[in-house]
């Protein structure tokens, strides 16, 4: 017997409800929300109890690998709701040193390699970030933005003209994650 479907189900923790219309999950936590349209051929959304069904037809590899992928965004966008996504980063120098500040929506790095024009960064829609001393901090309900900013962050000051053996200046990526719980004594 040959499966037509695909379905894969994602129940949800206590306390938090999802709408689906169309291609648009919206789930909603503790005064929380996160919103993400998931739209992809042969892909539709069932919503039943406290849980969301993903159907994909017709029943094949790519369409099956097409319903893990947006299981996931559905499981980091729940993830989110419970806790912050996490990304630790830390500014590394030897020879000139850097002052990296929070301008608004930007992130500004001067001094990088001793150049005299500042390098900025972009900070995505509902990220922050928190500079303290020479470790910097994202944080996110939704684990794109943390990533993207930190990966802002990092491609920002990528070392290009000189020998990166010599000059490993630079913001990088030490820790990432959902920030864990703090226990209640």
């Amino acid at each position: 017997m040959i499966k037509e479907t695909f379905e894969k189900t994602i129940k949800l923790p206590d306390g938090i409800t999802a709408e689906v219309k169309e291609s648009t999950v919206s789930i909603k936590g503790a005064e929380k929300e996160a919103t993400r349209k998931l739209k992809a051929n042969g892909i539709s959304f069932k919503q039943e109890n406290n849980s969301i069904v993903i159907i994909g037809t017709p029943a094949s590899r790519k369409i099956n690998a097409l319903v893990n992928t947006i299981a996931s965004h559905v499981n980091n966008m729940v993830s989110g709701l419970g806790n912050e996504y996490v990304y630790k980063l830390v500014i590394v120098y030897s020879h000139f040193p850097m002052n990296v500040t929070v301008k608004g929506k930007i992130i500004e790095i001067k001094n990088f390699v001793g150049e005299k024009k500042p390098r900025n960064a972009k900070i995505v829609e509902g990220a922050t970030v928190t500079i303290k001393g020479k470790d910097v901090v994202v944080k996110s309900h939704s684990k794109e933005a943390a990533g993207q900013t930190a990966a802002n962050l990092e491609s920002a000051t990528k070392v290009r003209g000189k020998d990166k053996r010599v000059y490993q200046d630079g913001i990088f990526i030490v820790k990432k994650g959902l920030q864990e719980e703090k226990e209640s004594k």
